[in-house]
């Protein structure tokens, strides 16, 4: 299936002392953005980098800017959106360094009766593992974008997100880095 990945790396990185988490090496010895690269590239899949930062500008991947900025994932999801036009949109978090091929390759090919297809896991989306229809799914980012509301986990309730089934090993699969702490636990 034809589709253009958004690899989240916008953020701060307060939490690991400011280091651009897409640029920590992950348990293969790659970086991670390196890691979503490849993998994505594997599936056939454009891969573009959300979220702008000097740290990823050698990478030779687009990067787009978060519309409006200032407004967290949903301003990535935002410019994703628009940038994947009429192709589905998958979206990832930069610092998820388990996610499998395989995780990957069931969100693609999952049922595309819903707008938005999603693991959720403890009564929560995971909104930066999912796979998005632009031409639904825009309408209803823009109109929180234009709202004091910006959380995706309300995005994906009204859009009527369908939960992708996890496998029994998949849930770990998710973790992500936030602290140093996740690195070296890993």
């Amino acid at each position: 299936m034809r589709a253009v990945a958004g690899v989240f790396v916008g953020g701060q990185g307060v939490r690991m002392g400011g280091l651009p988490k897409g640029l920590l090496r992950g348990p293969d010895g790659a970086t991670l953005v390196e890691r979503w690269r490849a993998m994505l590239a594997e599936l056939g899949v454009e891969v573009v980098l959300v979220g702008e930062a000097d740290a990823y500008a050698g990478l030779g991947l687009a990067m787009l800017k978060d519309e409006p900025a200032g407004l967290g994932p949903l301003g990535g999801l935002v410019a994703l959106l628009r940038h994947a036009g009429a192709l589905p949109a998958l979206a990832f978090a930069c610092d998820m360094p388990f996610v499998s091929r395989a995780l990957v390759a069931r969100l693609l090919a999952a049922p595309a009766d819903a707008p938005i297809v999603a693991p959720r896991r403890d009564a929560r989306w995971e909104p930066l593992c999912a796979r998005y229809d632009p031409a639904r799914v825009l309408p209803l980012a823009l109109a929180r974008a234009a709202s004091a509301h910006h959380s995706l986990q309300p995005l994906l309730d009204a859009a009527g997100a369908a939960a992708l089934p996890l496998l029994p090993d998949e849930g770990a699969q998710l973790r992500d880095w936030d602290t140093p702490a996740d690195v070296t636990a890993s």
